[in-house]
Formats: C-alpha cells, sequence, structure tokens
C-alpha cells in the first residue's frame, strides 16, 4: 500500500469541511473522521486522524489556523477591545471596565480546555478519532443540543446587562423588547457577556473540554452551557465563538512546526489551498451563524447530528 497523501480535491473539500462545521455545533472533528471513512478507497487511507505521523493531522492543524484568523477578523473590533482592556487591567493591576472583566472572564474560562487538551488530545484522538465512535458521538451532540433546548424551554431566562460598573439581570423578554436595544451594537452585547460571574463564565469554557471527543462540537457545547446559564441564544453564540479563537488558534500554532516534519512532506500546496477554503469559509459561517442565532435555536442542527450520526454508524458497520 502506498505511503498516505494529501491531494488538492481531498484538501479542498476537507478546509470547506472545517471551515464550515468548526463553528457549527455539528463537529469539526466528527465529520473529518467520518467524510473520508464514508468516501473510503485513496481518502479513507490518506485523510486518517488516529495514525501516528499522518499528513492530514498536520493539515487539520493548518486549516485550525486558518478557522481562527478568520475568528480574529470577523471580531476583530471587539478583539482590539478584549486586548486594550488585558493590557490597561494588567498596567493598572485593576478590572474596572467591561472589557477588562470580559478579556479576564475569557483567559479564566480558556484554563480548563487548554489544560486538558495538553493531557488528553493525542490519547482521545488516537483511541477514538475512529467512524464508529465519531459516528456515536455526533448521536449524542446532538441529544445534547436537543436536551438543552428542552431544559431551557421550561424555565424564564435571564441575561446580564451591564450598566456602567454594576450588572444587573433582566429577563430575555425585556431585552428582546428594547432593554437594550437602544444602545445596540457590538459593545453592549460584550458588556452584557462580561456581566458574568467568574463561576459561570469557568463553567462555560470548561463545556469545552468535551470537543475532545470526535462527534461533539465545540460550539455547541458551549453554546448550550450559557443557555443553561441563563444567556441568550444571540450572546451564549458570541460568547462561545470568542472563547473559541484562542483555543483554536493555540492548538494550530502548538502544533504547526509538524508541517515541517516527517507528516508536512510534500503538502504545501495542498495545505495553503485547504486553508484558504477554511478561511473563508470559516468567515462566511460566522456571518450566517451570529444573524441565525438572533432568532433561532439549537433545534435543527440537533435533528442533523443524529440524523447523520445514525446514517454514518450504519454505513460504518454494514460496509
Amino acid at each position: 500500500m502506498a505511503d498516505p497523501t494529501l491531494t488538492y480535491p481531498e484538501a479542498i473539500v476537507i478546509g470547506l469541511l472545517q471551515g464550515v462545521t468548526e463553528l457549527f455545533p455539528v463537529s469539526s472533528l466528527g465529520h473529518s473522521v467520518l467524510l473520508p471513512a464514508i468516501i473510503g478507497g485513496r481518502w479513507a487511507r490518506d485523510l486518517s486522524l488516529s495514525a501516528d505521523q499522518s499528513p492530514y493531522l498536520a493539515f487539520v492543524v493548518a486549516v485550525h489556523v486558518a478557522t481562527a484568523v478568520a475568528l480574529i477578523w470577523f471580531f476583530r473590533a471587539d478583539w482590539v477591545r478584549i486586548v486594550r482592556g488585558l493590557a490597561t487591567s494588567v498596567r493598572d493591576r485593576t478590572i474596572s471596565t467591561p472589557d477588562q472583566r470580559l478579556g479576564w472572564l475569557l483567559v479564566v474560562a480558556t484554563v480548563p480546555v487548554g489544560l486538558a487538551g495538553l493531557v488528553l488530545e493525542h490519547t482521545v484522538r488516537t483511541t477514538l478519532g475512529k467512524p464508529v465512535p465519531a459516528a456515536l458521538f455526533l448521536i449524542l451532540n446532538g441529544l445534547i443540543l436537543a436536551g438543552v433546548e428542552r431544559i431551557r424551554g421550561r424555565s424564564p431566562v435571564a441575561e446580564p446587562v451591564a450598566m456602567g460598573s454594576d450588572h444587573v439581570y433582566v429577563s430575555a423578554a425585556a431585552r428582546r423588547g428594547g432593554v437594550s436595544a437602544a444602545h445596540g451594537g457590538d459593545v453592549v452585547a460584550d458588556n452584557r457577556l462580561g456581566g458574568q460571574s467568574w463561576g459561570q463564565a469557568l463553567l462555560i469554557g470548561s463545556a469545552q473540554i468535551l470537543a475532545l471527543l470526535p462527534g461533539v462540537s465545540r460550539s455547541g457545547a458551549t453554546i448550550g452551557a450559557g443557555l443553561l446559564r441563563g444567556l441568550s441564544h444571540e450572546d451564549a453564540a458570541r460568547f462561545a465563538f470568542l472563547l473559541a479563537t484562542p483555543v483554536i488558534l493555540a492548538a494550530g500554532v502548538l502544533k504547526l512546526p509538524e508541517l515541517a516534519g516527517p507528516s508536512g512532506r510534500g503538502i504545501l500546496g495542498p495545505v495553503l489551498a485547504g486553508s484558504l477554503v477554511a478561511g473563508v469559509a470559516a468567515y462566511v459561517s460566522l456571518r450566517f451563524l451570529t444573524r441565525y442565532f438572533e432568532t433561532r435555536t439549537l433545534n435543527p442542527f440537533a435533528i442533523y447530528c443524529v440524523v447523520a450520526g445514525v446514517g454514518a454508524l450504519v454505513w460504518t458497520v454494514f460496509n
């Protein structure tokens, strides 16, 4: 059998898949495992995440970096405020503004998944990065999303709204009725997110650990955790995307040197093509999702994950 490599069609298709599914609550890792297995043949050989020294792993690292770049660019105005807030907070040794508080909330919320990724990523990928576990976890992801929407629908939702240095809570219905509409813009949304408690941010950030399992979505887990803690769909999605940025970027940059090693040899062209596609797809996905979650729920994604997971499981077991 020939050594695995990476072709331009493979790179472009998987780049598109990664750019979309990393941000949609449907698991990019699960799809990256299942699609090559379903196509079979050369794709199944070339695109194996469970194998060590796989060119596919080096490629996935590169497209993750491209996705992170799209996230940074899309939220660039927010990140300028957040980074400036962190810098002034360190300089002045205080946390007194909404931007400073949101910046530190993101730092605190990122720590658990960062530590878990360093300890568990390799083991989980090599043992569970296979079609049957990925299909089962994709089904589980759909059930989690549906369960979150069901639980959330049984209780009134409260959202933090920042007013100066004080944080008060109003109902979701009241916010939709215009409590924050007069202020408008991303600054108000970030101020609301900055009104969360440290414990809430830590809990939501910790939900990202579930995404180490192939088939469980990072954005789905964090959006779901945010909804259960009282955030609106819009704010939960926004916080999930902001949280994903440093995690995806750090994971990619940490493993990027692998492209200079044996696993990256001879695939620079496909890597660049796939990364470009992934970045553009991620940006378009963000534009869609930030509008989608203003008025809609996780239920369509839950149905998709269960149906796709069952279909993939049947396919992989009987073929």
